[in-house]
């Protein structure tokens, strides 16, 4: 059921009333806002919702203000730099559409990374299907809204608001929200979708009446171990046998790997790195999206975050593994190498990024999306959260069906793949 305010949507313009959560604090915030054009301009000197077209209009110090997290993917130099190095627009689908929230004084208080989508790649939140169903019932699907950080599959905040505003945070994420559902209606869009959301905002966005959906990835914990071996005494014999193996087998062909962070890296490696990236792609006929400066403007913007693991054959780079890190996570990436090696990828994607965990006292390893052959190294499975508005009363009905089932079914997954767990029993790291 959607909220009360939702019903008032679709008329254009409603009244919003903002009360600060604690009691003790006092006033009545009212704000009128009307749906035009493109944005959405209030009459009151309370809130300014607008839309920017490049994040460039937003100073980088104050969209980083606002997650109140360190994460690499949400900063303002990640987003800018798919902007400048042409990883978005036409060719692949994703037109920059960046809410940003103002109040009276001109301070961004709150903002989406938001995007208009006229495909459904990079997203990894996989809708084709309805797609499809709406081309045959002679309906557009494209464009839709996508509050996401492209082509990343990693939780996160998707509701930003300035820490200053804990009093009335509960109310800015709501507007938020009904704002978004209402631009999308009043340009005909089909739908808006908050992609691969954390725990707060997910509770937001259901209160709203959105529709949600659940998948699974698998995420290494670190259970305070002091080295590799301390992690791998809590796993079962068989395991632990097993990945002493396959380290071994990269040390026998003679490869060495080694740690070095985006700031260290040069021109010459950067190349490296973007040519093993694209092959990646091309090996699975698919579509690389990141370019080289894309790669060299993260190295150095984002420095020490950027976390990549180089692998040498015979004083030649044969391989690397992009990651990036927040204060307290690592984030698998990208993967390529010019030849197979044997269990230089879960060397280098898996037990490099465990090592490195332990050695900087990181909290969690996220390898990347998909594959339950990581369970075997460690990687429990994790439920993932999106959530989705669809403007087309019939197929939201119907859709929100369609969620309800598919989320049991990966539910029952889940739990059958947590029996997987090569821990053991007395040492199943907490999820």
């Amino acid at each position: 059921m959607a909220s009360p305010a939702l019903a008032r949507l679709a008329e254009g313009s409603f009244v919003v009333l903002m009360k600060p959560q604690n009691q003790g604090e006092t006033g009545v915030l009212g704000a009128f806002f009307e749906i035009k054009n493109t944005v959405s301009k209030l009459t009151s000197t309370v809130l300014h919702f607008s839309i920017c077209n490049t994040l460039e209009e937003v100073e980088a110090a104050e969209w980083n203000r606002l997650s109140g997290e360190d994460s690499p993917f949400l900063s303002h130099e990640f987003l800018v730099a798919l902007e400048r190095h042409g990883c978005l627009g036409q060719r692949f689908g994703w037109y920059p559409f960046h809410q940003t929230v103002r109040d009276q004084r001109g301070k961004l208080v709150g903002a989406m990374p938001m995007y208009l989508k006229t495909n459904s790649y990079g997203e990894f939140v996989f809708d084709w299907s309805w797609a499809s169903a709406y081309q045959r019932c002679g309906l557009r699907y494209y464009p839709k809204l996508v509050i996401a950080v492209p082509y990343t599959p990693v939780t996160g905040p998707r509701l930003l608001v300035h820490p200053d505003t804990k009093a009335v945070i509960r109310d800015i994420k709501q507007r938020m929200i009904e704002w978004t559902i209402a631009f999308a209606q009043s340009k005909e869009f089909s739908s808006s979708h908050w992609l691969f959301t954390n725990v707060d905002d997910i509770q937001h966005l259901k209160a709203i009446g959105l529709m949600m959906r659940t998948g699974c990835q698998y995420h290494w914990y670190n259970s305070h171990y002091e080295h590799f071996e301390h992690f791998l005494n809590g796993l079962t014999s068989r395991k632990r046998k097993k990945i002493r193996r396959e380290r071994q087998r990269v040390k026998e062909q003679g490869i060495k790997l080694n740690v070095i962070h985006g700031h260290e890296a040069d021109n010459k490696l950067w190349k490296l790195v973007h040519h093993f990236y694209v092959n990646t792609f091309a090996r699975k006929t698919s579509l690389a999206t990141l370019s080289l400066e894309f790669f060299k403007e993260i190295g150095r913007t984002l420095g020490e975050r950027v976390v990549l693991i180089v692998a040498e054959h015979r004083s030649q780079i044969v391989a690397c593994a992009v990651s990036f890190r927040s204060n307290n996570s690592l984030y698998g990436r990208f993967w390529g190498c010019n030849q197979p090696y044997h269990s230089l990828h879960f060397e280098a994607c898996y037990y490099q990024g465990i090592d490195y965990c332990i050695n900087h006292k990181l909290d969690r390893f996220e390898p990347g999306a998909q594959g339950e052959h990581k369970i075997a190294r460690g990687f429990l499975p994790v439920r993932t959260w999106s959530a989705h508005w669809i403007t087309h009363e019939d197929f939201r009905s119907i859709l929100g069906d369609f969620c309800q089932r598919e989320q049991q079914i990966i539910d029952q997954e889940c739990r059958e793949l947590m029996a997987l767990s090569p821990y053991r029993i007395d040492n199943i790291s907490p999820i």
